[in-house]
């Protein structure tokens, strides 16, 4: 069975919480640390060549996911419970706790997204934005549209306790 890529570069490499599940064809390298229960999964990408990248507990890096910094300038820093949405792109910025970035996303350097945001599927959070923490932002331009509603807060959190349980699915009987 495959087994997923994770390099050191110039010597450091990834750092992992306990339960965390990557995938077979995930790709972590360099100065990447996680707490526990993340989940990186196919085709994702998390890259802390250049610069570092931080992610909190039970935050998972949906399929084909990038996340990345820039050189001397920009590290990532990505919350607890965090979901990451399919194909999108997570770079040199700050992310707070409980937040979606939805499919195809886009938040660029120095980019700032608060606790409890939902970040709509296809949205560009440019370079330098700030995203006011619990409200949806969406378009590209990403604007602010909406306050998160209490059920789609709710439902955040809960696709962070989905994604640690659909790891266990791939994890063999003697993993726990």
């Amino acid at each position: 069975m495959q087994k997923p890529l994770i390099l050191p570069v110039q010597g450091v490499y990834p750092r992992f919480g306990s339960d965390c599940f990557l995938a077979p064809n995930a790709t972590v390298v360099g100065d990447v640390s996680c707490g526990a229960d993340c989940t990186f999964w196919f085709n994702s990408v998390v890259r802390g060549d250049v610069n570092s990248i931080r992610i909190g507990r039970k935050t998972n890096i949906q399929d084909g996911a990038i996340v990345h910094c820039t050189y001397q300038k920009a590290e990532t820093v990505i919350g607890d419970e965090v979901s990451i949405g399919h194909n999108a792109i997570v770079h040199g910025c700050t992310i707070g706790n409980r937040v979606l970035v939805g499919m195809g996303a886009i938040v660029m350097d120095h980019a700032v997204v608060g606790d409890g945001c939902i970040i709509a599927a296809g949205a560009i959070v440019l370079e330098n934005m700030v995203c006011e923490p619990g409200w949806i932002y969406a378009g590209i331009p990403a604007k602010k549209i909406k306050p998160v509603t209490e059920a789609q807060f709710n439902g955040m959190v809960k696709t962070a306790d989905n994604y640690v349980m659909y790891s266990s699915w791939f994890k063999a009987p003697s993993e726990g």
